[in-house]
């Protein structure tokens, strides 16, 4: 069994209840939630070894996120304890034309000012195989960055296969440096490149012609972005970007590409509706792949894997994809009824 290591910030969820505003009533559901943690369990949760890596307050939170990490099957002993607190994101779910909204509150959290040498990347690579790390966790702060190259470097020099989902977002990067500052040199070490459009363009600086607002897409610009990314960053072995069509806050379109400098490959495309929730589909995606590309040998079943067991995470409350792969197998197949299962 291949052995995963995840390295980035989780965090307190605090949602308000179905499609409320927020502090529309005076309750919040509290869950964790976070890129690099999510990834870490949808991987468990498909049979891998696995382990989460990042720093957590020594408290009664901090305790609880190990728990729960623990209860979904995570490897939690890299975890470091320091000062600092738990970082936390607010969310509202979106209905019909009104968007869903993110507010974070992660400035002085443990892992934001853990720093270069608190981490024994030599310990975290130990037998490790492949190694996950986003765009998010260098644009928490300026010392979050330079553990992430701490990261990627040690990696690099143990022979760990490296992925990374370039996950711009446009509410953190506060320290003094833009994503297009950053995020070009830490790739350079990466192997599997994760994105949507946005990502490549604002976090990458890849310019073409397509428009990262409007929700609509021509397959065929993907092509060229993902050509582009593979030209400028030799190093990639193949780039999947997921391709989102959005109508409403409810209904989407769903499908991905990937290039893996031989061929394009696009997957199938989900019309999804009445989504449920569709934070960390992205985290499904990028684990689906990496559990695609560590079974399949075909890529193209790799892609249909990551598109679908994303699709099936917009129909799951909170950050955690928790379906099996006989699920995501079922949906690859055709079965996208939704009847009872007796």
């Amino acid at each position: 069994m291949r052995r995963i290591v995840t390295f980035g910030e989780v965090m307190l969820r605090l949602k308000s209840p179905g499609f409320e505003r927020l502090f529309q009533s005076s309750l919040l559901e509290v869950t964790f939630g976070g890129g690099e943690a999510n990834v870490a369990i949808s991987l468990a949760n498909f049979g891998f070894d696995v382990a989460f890596c990042t720093a957590l307050p020594k408290n009664i939170i901090g305790n609880a996120c190990e728990r729960e990490l623990k209860k979904w099957g995570v490897d939690t002993s890299l975890i470091i304890h320091n000062e600092g607190r738990m970082g936390a994101y607010y969310l509202e779910n979106g209905a019909n034309q009104r968007p869903s909204i993110v507010v974070y509150d992660r400035s002085y959290s443990a892992i934001s000012i853990a720093k270069p040498g608190d981490i024994d990347w030599e310990k975290v690579f130990n037998n490790a195989e492949w190694f996950h790390i986003t765009g998010i966790t260098p644009a928490i702060s300026e010392s979050a960055m330079e553990l992430s190259f701490e990261a990627v470097k040690k990696a690099r020099e143990k022979g760990v296969t490296i992925s990374c989902d370039f996950n711009f977002r446009s509410k953190l990067w506060k320290y003094g440096k833009a994503a297009t500052d950053v995020m070009p040199e830490l790739v350079k070490y990466v192997d599997y490149g994760i994105a949507n459009e946005e990502d490549c363009q604002k976090s990458m600086g890849i310019k073409v012609d397509v428009e990262v607002e409007s929700g609509m897409f021509d397959t065929e610009k993907y092509r060229v972005l993902s050509e582009k990314a593979l030209k400028i960053f030799p190093n990639l072995k193949a780039i999947a970007i997921t391709l989102r069509e959005s109508t409403s806050a409810d209904i989407n379109g769903w499908s991905g590409c990937m290039n893996d400098k031989e061929n394009f490959y696009l997957s199938k495309k989900y019309e999804i509706k009445d989504i449920v929730d569709r934070v960390g589909g992205g985290d499904a995606f990028a684990a689906g792949l990496i559990y695609g590309l560590n079974t399949y040998e075909n890529k193209q079943q790799a892609l249909e894997f990551a598109v679908a067991a994303s699709c099936l995470k917009h129909s799951i409350l909170g950050d955690f994809n928790k379906v099996s792969i006989s699920e995501v197998e079922k949906l690859i197949g055709g079965d996208v009824s939704g009847r009872i299962q007796r």
